[in-house]
């Protein structure tokens, strides 16, 4: 089933909760930490930290440090994070086509379950 997909390297970091919505950030161009804070205003200058060093760890990004006092540091999509932006798209044209039925599939869900009460699937108590 998974043929092909290893595990063990799994490339799935843009999954995470805010590379997708950095790579968005930076793809009219290179930014700095403080105007990436902006548009993730949710984020924690943490958090944003430790997705930006993971992003330019798999390649995704570049940083580049400037001279200056403080000095000044860039981020900008590399090559490889840019090749995202197509299958980024892709996935975007499908939410929008196919967001009432998600929706719809979501509120069915809700509705067989009580309040309070988290929906498993049934479980046969008799012996096969």
């Amino acid at each position: 089933m998974f043929t092909g997909c290893s595990h063990t390297a799994s490339p799935f970091r843009i999954g995470g909760k805010w590379t997708a919505q950095i790579i968005r950030c930076l793809e009219p161009g290179p930014r700095r930490f403080s105007e990436l804070e902006i548009p993730l205003r949710s984020i924690t200058p943490k958090v944003l930290t430790e997705t930006l060093r993971a992003m330019e760890r798999d390649g995704l990004i570049t940083r580049t440090v400037g001279d200056g006092v403080p000095p000044r540091v860039d981020y900008e999509l590399s090559a490889l994070g840019r090749t995202l932006l197509g299958p980024m798209a892709a996935c975007c044209a499908w939410a929008a086509t196919h967001l009432p039925e998600l929706e719809g599939a979501r509120e069915a869900y809700g509705s067989d379950v009580a309040p309070g009460q988290k929906h498993l699937p049934e479980v046969s108590t008799t012996p096969p």
